[in-house]
């Protein structure tokens, strides 16, 4: 085996995805995962501190975009505008991503504890969302309003998504959301 693999971290992602499709997450070592995508154990656990964490991995880099997007949004951008425009900014990187987001969101349905851990990064994103918001000014109750309703919409969009008969792209799947919230609490809910 070589010293050095590219792509390391992208071959260890696939084949951890492969594995919990094929024999499911808690029957998946990372001896497997490391087999699978030709390289070591140790390879393994310099990109990943365990298995859930070929999961979650990227939960860093999008709540630094989310919270860049945040702040960077125009002074006259009311709070849920500069939320809903940063999470169709990370719509816009995910998508890219549509069938590893399949695979990645059947493992987690299947699992109570990677539904836990899903629940507990979203929770951290709306911390960091609202944090973000309270830099800007605004109030703290309302931040966190505006970051959970955020996260509230990001979650029927991303719902959405990762079914097979839906087609439409998730910056376009958020917008839609959010114009169906505004809607219901404008009194005139959509058909």
């Amino acid at each position: 085996m070589a010293r050095w693999e590219p792509d390391s971290r992208g071959r260890l992602e696939r084949a951890a995805l492969a594995l919990y499709g094929e024999r499911g997450f808690e029957n998946t070592t990372v001896a497997a995962i490391a087999a699978r995508a030709g390289l070591t154990e140790r390879t393994f656990f310099r990109y990943f501190a365990d298995k859930r964490e070929v999961l979650f991995w990227g939960a860093g880099a999008l709540q630094e975009l989310l919270v860049t997007a945040v702040t960077g949004a125009p002074d006259t951008a009311a709070p849920i505008d500069a939320v809903v425009a940063a999470l169709e900014a990370a719509g816009g990187v995910l998508q890219e991503r549509r069938d590893a987001a399949r695979q990645r969101q059947a493992v987690i349905t299947a699992n109570a504890e990677l539904r836990e851990r899903d629940l507990i990064k979203l929770a951290l994103l709306s911390t960091a969302i609202a944090d973000a918001l309270r830099a800007r000014g605004v109030a703290s109750t309302a931040a966190s309003l505006t970051a959970d309703t955020g996260i509230a919409i990001f979650k029927a969009a991303f719902a959405a998504w990762v079914d097979e008969t839906e087609q439409r792209e998730l910056p376009q799947l958020i917008r839609d959301s959010y114009d169906e919230l505004r809607a219901v609490t404008a009194g005139a809910a959509r058909p």
